[in-house]
Parts: structure tokens; C-alpha cells; sequence
């Protein structure tokens, strides 16, 4: 097959005319039985055909992959756009300035880097929980947000200005994968060409790990780190592997009281246990009739949580009514239905698909749930809540009855008890049931004169200004202020850390006997050190539930069966009197309109006062300020290497970490609160920047000098190497504890090479892309864990860091590391090749060699090329200054 030009069909709908790539122009018998996620992905392949990062060999196998449902084979996936929010997109964009400034110092042409495919960066990730329970703290945060991220957002201006195809959504609009659902995405892309309108399509790549949102509407997309991103909106395609689809069958309907929070907890318990990283997961069954497509965003949404690359839901009539809701034209909700059934994209009762795998799942049999303490997938029933936490409790060393005063209160704070209590997150607020739920609990409450807890923090941060809209219209909002649930911002929040300080009094109690104190968040992690330094107990659960727990003031309890507060008249109130009836919640969402939608995004780019007052220099180039402490030109591109073709050995490596299971990406490269007493607090301190101004780590990704210094900064790390809690090693000498950051340095000065070692899991959370730029810049050469989770994977390798999974026979503890080994990478084949096989030799103070076998993780022969020049950037700077 020399072109694909042949596959090309016309679609009328209304009095236009497209054009597309026809999949039932194949020549293959199983286009029909593929799932419906592959169909894309075969039609982004027909699109893309070149015979060369495109060939016949990947077309075929997805067209026959029915008969061998297995997946294999490298494959280069073009996107139709790129997503960003503010944490992930600023040293995105700092990298972009950066290669600018390598292409001018060689006398080239800047213009040729600049995206070319369309790119929207929300700015979301940088608002602060500092003011709460009242009608001014939205007022009063945003003005602090812009106070402290000044010269971030006039680079995310300068941005928009210097580069094309690139738009930032202003800070105060909403969470980046809200906005997507309800707005950016199109389900059905168009493009102009000389030949006509060309229809395919929509697709995405988002630099943020929940970007599989998205999925819920139709669309696929799923999350990549930063440096990944930046490759493809230069126009290098996503390399990956052709994935095994786990099909997951819905069946059902979900019992009255049982909310889509509820659903997509358990969906991440099964599909956790079931074993999903890497995979694409499809969900398909006639429960999916009565699945709105705000439940299923909500589900899609943890796809990372539970490990997938996407969990993908097809289009069908709820998908049409969705476009219809939130305002899309008449001409897309035609275009998506005529597309989607001439393609075979459609859903219609009864498919089947084939698929790798398949899990089920009868929808009447989930119950109300939490998550928690520290894991997402760890799901607790409702009802257990109060049991799991006394256990958590004893397993720190505690005794479950101990209590302080809280001083000014005249309360006692417990074990236990809740001290924060946050509706926020794109997981949850995105869904009008789930938000009106919370809302009439809110009302009942307030009619039974109840109050939240004194002790405990409560905020609102929707996803979208239509949230505001429909509560406010319909006098929830008022409901929630009387309880302390008012806005305090439209952004991630809490779920992001951004949960603000507790107020003193509740602080110095916790500090005073190191209680074991709460958190419930509507969101979507719960890692540990991730909402709050003080709070060593997180849980997820609905917005209506966070409400409940506000009231109740603890987690020690049963709230199926206890009453959670007494009301005005001493009567004992349960969680069933507060509770809305499917009935009760309906009544109200048939207020929410596409009027609603239209309004809120009528201006989506224009922002505040505050934002349009920014003023920004027009350049092609940065004007890199040497007293900035937010932005830095990095160095990842001063010393730009030859390619070369073999697999360089590592050599009398030390051992800078040794981990257990799950360390994510927060554990890596934190996103929180910057310590007054850690490297990064001192590096600040040292240019005369005020603990009280150090903002967090997050938000000053664009300055590798505080990243660096952040890596594995995490308050709640635990390196197996010393006995203490944090972001702690040993030193050179194989005895002093010191910080991550001092014992790198001390290791750089000797030209030490560096490895980390883990067990399972290694990497999952966020696609954090600092998390392996920090670890290049500590010296770190390879990372070997006994699995990997997918983006953390990409990211070390788009960094030139080596993972290295041991060998399926090997574990973490057989190994029996003491932190003060050298460690030898050998390869077998000294060309560099995918999933070659390697050497690990462990040698010991007292002359003893242990050596185990282990694997490379680059997985495609795409990523070997990366690696080779060091990097993906790197290799794309390369190749553009050899074309221009």
C-alpha cells in the first residue's frame, strides 16, 4: 500500500459536504469486531500513513487485531491537540523559550519551534485555599493567586503572544479537563484542506494524568508528561505500543442513594486488582443506557488511579445530549451522530466487541464508598469507614482515644476527627447529580439547624463558573455558605495540595500529640503529604458525603447507623433524614441549560481585569530576568550530544534511594508546600524570599534551581536506606544522613554515577515531568523498580534516565539493600535496542556479589532513538535544526 488516499469517502450532513477515511474500506473481516478505541486509533494510522513513522505493517495489525487481541508492535499516535494546565504547562513552555533561545545562538530560525497543532493551557493548578468560609474568600484568594503567580502568568502571556496555535485559558475560569468536557472538545474535528473539509476524530494529549476525562464524552485522549507533550505539538508523534483493551461490562442500574463517586471507586478497586497498567481499558453494556455522560466523565477521569492510559466510553445518544446541554451548535451534535455511525464509532445496544479481556460488573451491586487513607484504589465501604481509620490509627502507634485541646476553642480535637473538607476536583464537579446532592444536604442541614464542626476547613472550588450558575439559581449556593461551603475558587485546590494553612489553633493542637487527624476531598488522590503536611489520613468520596462528614466532624464513626449531629431541637440526625432522592435531584438538574454553558465560555479567553492588565514584552525570545526566582532558562539544552548507538554501561553507581511499593510521582517531585527547613526552602531563603512568599513547588516548576532541590523532598518519603521520615539519604560515606539534594551534590562532585532502586508501581500519580527531570538533574543514570507505572516510564526516558524493570523472579526485598552497595547496569547487547536485557551487579562492602537480571523499559524502537541523543527534546531540537 503506497497511500491510503483510496480509503477516503464523503459524509453529507445538513447542506455540507466532508471527507474522511472510510475504516469499512479496509481490506479486513474483523474491522467490525475491534473495540471502538482501536477504530480510532486505526483512523488516526489511515490519516497518517507515510510509509515511515506510519506503514502498512501497524495498519494491518490493527485491522486484524480481533483474531490475536493481544496488542504488540510500535506504533506513532498523532493527536489533534494538546491540553496543558498551569503546573505542567509552565515549564513546558519554559522548555519551548529555552530551545528558542538554543535555535538563535546557532544563528537559526526561532519560528521553527512553535506548536503545530492547536494548544490550550487552562490555568487552574495555582489557587490557594488561604481564605474560607466566607462570601469574600473567593475575592480574596484570586487576588492572592495574581499577587503571587505575577510573573508566571505574564510568561503564560508572553507565551500566547510569541508562539501560534498556543491559548491560555485566565485563572478563574475552571479546572483544564472540566473545561475540555464542557467546552474545548469536539468529539468530530474539521480541518480545511485544498480537497474539502476533512472530518476525523478528536483526539488529545494532555499534560495532566486525568486528561482521559475526556473519554467520557467519546473523545480519546489520555495524559503524558510535559517533555512528551512538547515533542507533539512540535509535530513528533507519540510513540507507543499497540495496547491489549480491556473490555469492562456494565450491567444494571445503581440502587437509589448510590452516586457516581461511589461507582468510579469501585471501578478503580476492581480494575486495580485486575491489573490494567499500560492497557487501554473500553466500557460497553446496556448499564451504560442509564450513565449520563457527566457519570461517565467521572469514571473516566480515574483512569490513572487505576492505571489505565484511558477509559474510554463510545458515543452514542447520551453523548448528544450532553453536546446539546452544554451549548455545542446544532451543526457539531449532526456532524458528531452522522460521523459516528459512518465510521462505526456508535454505540448500539448489544455490542460486543472483542477485546483482551473482560471484566464485569452488576451496577446494583456497588454501595456508598469511600477511599483511603493514602490510596486511591483502597476503597472502604461506607459503613467500615470508622473501623479502617481506628486500625490506620493503631498502625502509626497510636491510641485511638487521645485528644488535645484545641487552644481558643474549648474543643478537644481527636484522633480521627475531620480538619479539612473540600468539594472540589474535576472528578466530582463536573457532575450536576453529585453537586446537587451535596447542595440539598447542605439545605436539610440548615433546616435542622445544624452547623460544621468548628474544627474543621471547609471549601468549594467548582470546576466551571456554570457550577456557580446552577447552585446560585437554584439557592443551593446558599445552603452551602451557611454550613462554610463557600467559593473559594475555580481550580484544583485541595485535590492539587493546595489546601491552604489550617487555622492556628486546630495546628497547634495536632502538632502538640501528633494526632492522627482527616481530610475529605471530592478529588481524586490522596497521596501521602499531598493534601495537607499535617494531615496523615486522606479519603475520597462525594460531594454529598464531604458535606456529611463536615457535620459529623470525624471518620471514627458509622454512618449508616450513627446519627452524625443533633439538631436545634436535641433530635438525633442521620445521614438517611439529609439525603437526597434521585426525585429530589432531578427536580433541580432540569434547571441546568445550554444557556448556562454559553454564557460562562462566552468570554472564556478574556479573563479578569487583573489578567488583562498584564503586561507582556512582544519577542520572539524570552527576556530571561537573572533575579527571577519563578523563571530560569534551564540547561537541558546547552550541550546538545551526538547520537550514539550502543548501550552505555553504568559503572560503580551509589545507591541514592531505596523504596517500597507505590512511590508516585508526588513522593518524586511534590507539588505542596515548600519546607523553611529543606533545600529548596534554603535555596529561596538565600535570595532573600520569605517563607511566607516561598508559594509551592508547583508553582515554581519553572525554575529548575527550586525543582532540583525538591526531588524526593516529600515529607512523608520513606527511603529504606535511613530511619527517618522525608527527602533523606545517606551520604558519600555510607553512614551520615543528609538530604536527597546535599548527597547528590557531594556525589556529583566525585562524578559519581547515581541509581535508584523500587518494587512495584514505581511512578504512579501524576504526569509529572519534573519528577524525572529532577531526577537526571540529582545524576541519577537509571531508575530499577520491579515495575513501572506508564507516563513516569515515557518521562525518564524522554529525560535520558534508563528504567530498568527486574527480572519477574526478582523482588525488592531478596535483594536485601543496606544503602551502601555499588551497582553495575551491563548490557548483554552493547547496541541499544527495546526491552533489551541487562545485568545488574550489586557488590557489598564485605567483597560479595549479587547479580540479577533486569530488562530496559524503553519500550519502542521510537524511544530508542530518544535516548540516543539523550533525550526527546533533545532528539526533536536535533531534527528541526537539521530540516530548517
Amino acid at each position: 500500500m503506497k497511500s491510503t488516499e483510496h480509503l477516503i469517502s464523503e459524509l453529507s450532513c445538513g447542506d455540507r459536504r466532508y471527507r474522511y477515511y472510510d475504516l469499512s474500506k479496509l481490506d479486513a473481516t474483523n474491522i467490525d469486531r475491534l473495540p471502538k478505541s482501536l477504530k480510532i486509533l486505526l483512523e488516526n494510522q489511515l490519516r497518517h500513513f507515510d510509509g515511515e513513522n506510519v506503514g502498512e505493517g501497524i495498519v494491518d495489525a490493527i485491522s486484524n487485531w480481533a483474531d490475536s487481541p493481544q496488542g504488540g508492535g510500535d506504533m506513532n499516535f498523532s493527536p489533534a491537540r494538546v491540553l496543558m494546565q498551569d503546573f505542567t504547562g509552565v515549564p513546558a513552555i519554559v522548555d519551548l523559550a529555552a530551545m528558542r533561545d538554543a535555535v538563535a545562538k546557532n544563528g537559526g530560525d526561532v519560528s521553527v519551534i512553535n506548536p503545530q497543532i492547536p494548544v490550550d493551557l487552562v490555568i487552574d493548578h495555582s489557587v490557594t485555599v488561604d481564605q474560607f468560609g466566607s462570601e469574600q474568600a473567593f475575592k480574596e484568594n484570586v487576588a492572592l493567586e495574581m499577587e503571587r503567580n505575577y510573573e508566571r502568568y505574564r510568561f503564560l502571556k508572553w507565551g500566547q503572544s510569541a508562539f501560534q496555535n498556543f491559548n491560555v485559558v485566565p485563572p478563574g475560569t475552571g479546572i483544564c479537563h472540566q473545561v475540555n468536557l464542557e467546552y474545548l472538545a469536539q468529539v468530530v474535528w474539521q480541518k480545511d484542506t485544498d480537497d474539502g473539509t476533512l472530518v476525523y476524530p478528536d483526539t488529545v494529549l494532555g499534560t495532566d494524568s486525568h486528561t482521559p476525562m475526556v473519554n467520557g464524552l467519546g473523545v480519546l485522549g489520555w495524559g503524558v508528561g510535559g517533555i512528551e507533550a512538547e515533542a507533539a505539538l512540535l509535530g513528533q508523534p507519540y510513540s507507543m505500543i499497540l495496547p491489549e483493551v480491556v473490555g469492562f461490562k456494565l450491567n444494571g442500574r445503581l440502587n437509589e442513594g448510590v452516586t457516581a463517586t461511589d461507582l468510579v471507586l469501585t471501578v478503580v478497586e476492581i480494575l486495580r486488582r485486575q491489573g490494567v497498567v499500560g492497557k487501554f481499558v473500553e466500557f460497553y453494556g446496556d448499564g451504560l443506557a442509564d450513565l449520563t455522560v457527566a457519570d461517565r466523565a467521572t469514571i473516566a477521569n480515574m483512569a490513572p488511579e487505576y492505571g489505565a492510559t484511558c477509559g474510554y466510553f463510545p458515543v452514542d445518544e447520551a453523548t448528544l445530549a450532553y453536546l446539546k446541554l452544554t451549548g455545542r451548535s446544532g451543526e457539531t451534535v449532526a456532524l458528531t451522530e452522522a460521523y459516528c455511525k459512518a465510521q462505526g464509532l456508535w454505540r448500539h445496544p448489544g455490542d460486543q466487541p472483542v477485546f483482551s479481556d473482560v471484566v464485569e460488573l452488576d451496577l446494583a451491586s456497588v454501595e456508598p464508598s469511600l477511599a483511603g487513607p493514602s490510596r486511591p484504589q483502597d476503597r472502604v465501604g461506607l459503613s467500615r469507614l470508622g473501623q479502617a481509620i481506628d486500625e490506620f490509627i493503631e498502625l502509626k502507634g497510636k491510641d485511638v482515644d487521645e485528644s488535645a485541646t484545641i487552644p481558643d476553642m474549648g474543643e478537644k480535637l481527636h484522633h480521627g476527627d475531620v480538619v479539612i473538607a473540600a468539594i472540589t476536583s474535576c472528578t466530582n464537579t463536573s457532575n450536576p447529580d453529585v453537586m446537587i446532592a451535596a447542595g440539598i444536604v447542605a439545605r436539610k442541614a440548615r433546616e435542622r439547624g445544624l452547623r460544621v464542626k468548628p474544627w474543621v476547613k471547609t471549601s468549594l472550588a467548582p470546576g466551571s463558573k456554570v457550577v456557580s450558575q446552577y447552585l446560585a439559581d437554584s439557592g443551593l449556593q446558599d445552603d452551602l455558605d451557611s454550613l462554610g461551603f463557600d467559593l473559594v475558587g475555580y481550580g484544583c485546590t485541595t485535590c492539587i495540595g493546595n489546601s491552604g494553612p489550617l487555622p492556628p489553633p486546630v495546628a497547634d493542637a495536632i502538632d502538640s500529640k501528633d494526632l492522627v487527624v482527616s481530610a475529605l476531598l471530592s478529588g481524586n488522590r490522596n497521596f501521602e503529604g499531598r493534601i495537607h503536611p499535617q494531615v496523615k489520613a486522606s479519603w475520597l468520596a462525594s460531594p454529598p458525603l464531604v458535606v456529611a462528614f463536615a457535620l459529623a466532624g470525624t471518620t471514627r464513626i458509622n454512618l449508616q447507623e450513627e446519627a452524625l449531629a443533633t439538631d436545634k431541637n436535641g433530635k438525633p440526625v442521620y445521614l438517611k433524614d439529609l439525603w437526597p432522592s434521585t426525585e429530589d435531584i432531578q427536580d433541580i438538574r432540569k434547571t441546568v441549560s445550554g444557556s448556562m454553558y454559553r454564557n460562562a465560555y462566552a468570554d472564556v479567553f478574556h479573563g479578569t481585569e487583573e489578567w488583562r492588565a498584564l503586561e507582556v514584552e512582544s519577542s520572539d525570545t524570552y527576556q530571561w530576568q537573572d533575579e527571577s526566582t519563578y523563571i530560569r532558562l534551564p540547561s537541558f539544552f546547552d550541550d546538545l550530544k551526538s547520537p550514539s548507538d550502543t548501550c552505555p554501561p553504568i559503572k560503580s553507581a551509589r545507591l541514592l534511594g531505596v523504596f517500597g511499593d507505590s512511590i508516585t510521582t508526588d513522593h518524586i517531585s511534590p507539588a505542596g508546600k515548600i519546607a523553611e527547613d529543606s533545600p529548596a526552602g534554603h535555596y529561596l531563603q538565600s535570595l532573600d524570599i520569605k517563607p511566607a512568599d516561598f508559594n509551592s513547588y508547583g508553582s515554581r516548576r519553572g525554575n529548575h534551581e527550586v525543582m532540583l532541590r525538591g526531588t524526593f523532598a516529600n515529607v512523608r518519603l520513606n527511603n529504606n536506606m535511613v530511619d527517618r521520615e522525608g527527602g533523606f539519604t545517606l551520604g558519600p560515606d555510607g553512614k551520615q544522613v543528609m538530604s536527597v539534594f546535599d548527597a547528590a551534590m557531594k556525589y556529583q562532585q566525585k562524578d559519581t554515577p547515581l541509581v535508584v532502586i523500587a518494587g512495584k508501581q514505581y511512578g504512579t500519580g501524576s504526569s509529572r515531568d519534573w519528577a524525572a527531570k529532577g531526577t537526571l538533574l540529582l545524576g541519577i543514570r537509571a531508575v530499577i523498580a520491579e515495575s513501572f507505572e506508564r507516563i513516569h516510564r515515557s518521562n525518564l526516558i524522554g529525560m535520558g534516565v534508563m528504567p530498568i524493570e527486574l527480572d519477574e523472579e526478582v523482588t525488592m526485598d531478596m535483594l536485601d539493600l543496606q544503602g551502601n552497595e555499588q551497582v553495575d547496569v551491563m548490557p548483554c547487547d552493547e547496541t541499544l535496542a527495546p526491552k533489551q536485557t541487562l545485568r545488574i551487579v550489586i557488590s557489598r562492602d564485605d567483597g560479595s556479589r549479587h547479580e540479577v537480571l533486569g530488562r530496559s523499559r524503553i519500550d519502542t524502537a521510537q524511544e530508542a532513538t530518544y535516548f540516543k541523543y539523550g533525550g526527546i527534546l533533545q532528539y526533536v531540537l536535533s531534527k528541526l535544526q537539521r530540516t530548517e
